[in-house]
């Protein structure tokens, strides 16, 4: 046996002690790299390349400017609130991110997937509060200023939730429910990096997360076919809210305004147009066409001057105002009501954030800090909810433009963040007439990415069928019941999973390779040898309580021999032959002599004297595994048949050990223990 290394026993209450007393202290120097690190911004920043970088982070920012604009203004359908509190979020997010964030490229803003989990709690809580869930109700009187609507909004934040009425406006308690909720997701994901909890997101496999956004970009999608075609229905709330939405479309689907049908065909046509040729000749453009911009100007100055809202009673956005609304704290009682609410959207929002960080650091080679990516989340979540904004993410679609586009920094955000604001000054009172049609023809072109995974079905079940059968099992629960409850199905499923492999773990016999010292799989290759009175049995899991019995049932059956049977029918014909020769007949029980008796004891003709146990693929043994072997070491023993254990790695070597296999002196463990296959064997056939 190779000698094992000592290892000096750490004192772990010293270790706790000394990192406590260095993480208490301050110093001018740790204070400085406290603020730097939690600033990144300030690290940076100094050695800024201008004349390398600065044409590169302009036009990027440029770009995803004039795209934010549109979706900003899209994805406040999907949370249900005015497209004034999207351009605050967007504007508030690049901001913050430029500095606290770690990656270089990720754009962080508003995200289709987040203003969907934020569109359905304001929902639930309008219809608790007694308030119309139909949004294509007039607008309200008076000139749309920012004055009136700030009045509006500052009512409902100093009245209790019971003294909630219809006075205080549907508006100012829907967004009051998005910043309460936005808040405690922001200090949720503060606390988890306090805490260091990043660790969370290992438990979100790819497959979960793509299944989780494609149930979500199918809900996205129903709840936009009402403004595809111009329909007024009542917006769905609680599980099954797709199947209900469905139903509800087609029972007024004779309601459908001719003008918003055609609109949408139009700016569907265009935009996937222009899509597909952008993918196709993307190599050749320096930069993406702003075709949603293009649509979205061009729809307004037809809609404004074709006046189809008088007209033809088409849906617009209404009045935006222009500036800031004066900042509120988050109402406490609202974050009580949401608490729980929180705790996924602030999951989701980190895992996406920092996969796509992780993702594109690795591309252009240099690193993240995932646990400052938590806290730059964090605040870009708490200190927007102040100013009226609600939950953000990084987004992948934005972040390819931003890459695509030869962003080099974070100063790109800061660039989209001023075309933002230049919008909230200056340019939202002109989307006055914007069609919320067109809106939805947006949000659905931009979810092709996601639906497209459906395509890709057959080619993930042929490289795993689990991780697809996780996929279509998340999906499906975040589409037809909820998207929380989809992404919490999707975990719990996904660990399943891994609890049945290492329940029902491959097991197999092993044959010699000719010729050479190596063992494989008899029924997986060929021309294997098989090993004269040696049994060589291999099992690819840990072993533990929960795979207790398959590991003794499938050792039973590959060897064709349950030792406790054979020497449970063993015992009993040693009984009855007592019996007999007791009463002084030579003839046993079944008619045989003594001779033919002993014969018969042994009817199945064993076939082995050692069982070699293969454990390189055994990681862990808990008391259950040590035990088991035990078990089967002195079971086979009864039966004159040696166990011997090859390939194990030092952990499995001490919890044999500590669980007293190998005798208390550990004297038996040369000829017990071996550190490959082949030694165990060669030792098998030297003994008698």
């Amino acid at each position: 046996l190779m000698e094992r290394k000592t290892h000096v026993k750490i004192n772990r209450k010293e270790v706790i002690l000394a990192k406590l007393r260095k993480s208490c202290s301050c110093t001018p120097q740790k204070l400085k790299n406290f603020v730097m690190d939690f600033f990144p911004v300030l690290r940076w920043l100094p050695k800024y390349r201008c004349k390398e970088y600065i044409w590169g982070d302009v036009m990027s920012g440029l770009v995803i400017g004039i795209i934010l604009v549109p979706q900003a203004i899209a994805y406040s359908l999907l949370a249900g609130l005015k497209p004034i509190y999207s351009l605050y979020t967007s504007f508030f997010a690049n901001i913050i991110y430029f500095l606290m964030g770690t990656s270089r490229h990720v754009s962080v803003g508003i995200f289709s997937l987040i203003s969907l989990m934020v569109g359905q709690v304001v929902d639930r809580e309008l219809l608790l509060a007694g308030f119309d869930l139909n949004d294509d109700a007039p607008p309200a009187l008076g000139d749309g200023s920012l004055q009136n609507d700030s009045l509006s909004n500052t009512t409902a934040f100093n009245l209790t939730i019971a003294g909630i009425n219809a006075e205080c406006g549907k508006e100012c308690y829907a967004i009051g429910i998005a910043t309460a909720l936005t808040f405690v997701a922001g200090v949720y994901q503060v606390l988890m990096g306090i805490f260091r909890l990043g660790f969370v997101s290992m438990y979100l496999s790819e497959s979960v997360l793509d299944g989780f956004a494609t149930g979500a970009s199918l809900t996205i999608l129903t709840a936009q076919v009402k403004y595809l075609i111009g329909i007024k229905i009542p917006r769905s709330q609680g599980h099954g809210m797709l199947v209900i939405t469905w139903i509800n479309i087609f029972r007024n689907i004779s309601q459908a305004n001719l003008c918003d049908v055609i609109t949408s065909a139009i700016c569907i046509v265009v935009l996937v147009t222009a899509k597909e040729l952008g993918d196709r000749y993307k190599h050749k453009l320096k930069f993406p066409l702003p075709t949603e911009l293009v649509v979205i100007v061009v729809a307004t100055l037809v809609s404004h001057y074709g006046k189809l809202n008088e007209v033809y009673a088409s849906s617009v956005s209404g009045a935006i105002p222009t500036g800031f609304i004066p900042p509120k704290v988050p109402e406490f009682n609202l974050m009580l009501r949401v608490a729980v609410d929180a705790l996924p959207l602030a999951i989701v929002s980190f895992v996406f954030t920092v996969s796509l960080s992780e993702m594109f650091a690795k591309k252009y080679a240099y690193t993240i800090r995932a646990n400052q990516e938590m806290f730059a989340v964090g605040f870009c979540n708490i200190i927007p909810s102040f100013f009226h904004s609600f939950a953000t993410s990084a987004a992948l679609a934005k972040t390819l433009v931003k890459t695509s586009t030869g962003c080099q920094t974070q100063i790109s955000g800061v660039i989209s963040a001023m075309v933002v604001l230049l919008v909230l000054l200056f340019l939202a009172p002109l989307f006055y007439s914007l069609q919320k049609c067109v809106l939805a023809c947006i949000i659905i072109v931009s979810l092709r990415g996601a639906l497209r995974k459906f395509r890709d079905v057959p080619a993930r079940y042929r490289v795993n069928k689990m991780d697809t059968l996780v996929w279509v099992v998340t999906m499906s629960a975040s589409a037809l019941v909820s998207t929380e409850i989809g992404l919490l199905v999707g975990i719990v499923f996904s660990m399943l999973c891994i609890i049945v492999r290492t329940q029902r773990p491959r097991t197999a016999l092993l044959g010699q390779i000719q010729d050479t010292s190596f063992y494989e799989d008899d029924l997986e290759y060929k021309n294997l040898s098989t090993v004269p009175k040696v049994k060589i049995f291999r099992f690819e899991a840990p072993l533990y309580y929960a795979n207790r019995n398959y590991f003794l049932k499938s050792l039973y059956r590959l060897t064709n021999l349950d030792p406790n049977l054979e020497a449970a029918r063993r015992k009993k014909y040693e009984k009855k032959e007592k019996q007999h020769l007791k009463k002084g007949n030579h003839r046993t029980a079944n008619g045989l002599g003594i001779g033919e008796t002993t014969l018969q004891l042994v009817p199945k003709q064993i076939d082995f004297q050692a069982l070699v146990v293969d454990c390189s693929s055994i990681s862990f043994l808990d008391t259950t595994g040590v035990n088991t072997l035990k078990e089967i070491l002195k079971d086979y023993k009864n039966l004159n048949i040696s166990v011997l254990l090859a390939c194990c790695n030092p952990s499995v070597i001490d919890s044999l050990k500590r669980g007293g296999y190998f005798g208390r002196d550990f004297g038996c463990m040369q000829e017990m223990l071996f550190y490959s296959i082949h030694n165990a064997v060669l030792f098998a056939k030297d003994q008698k």
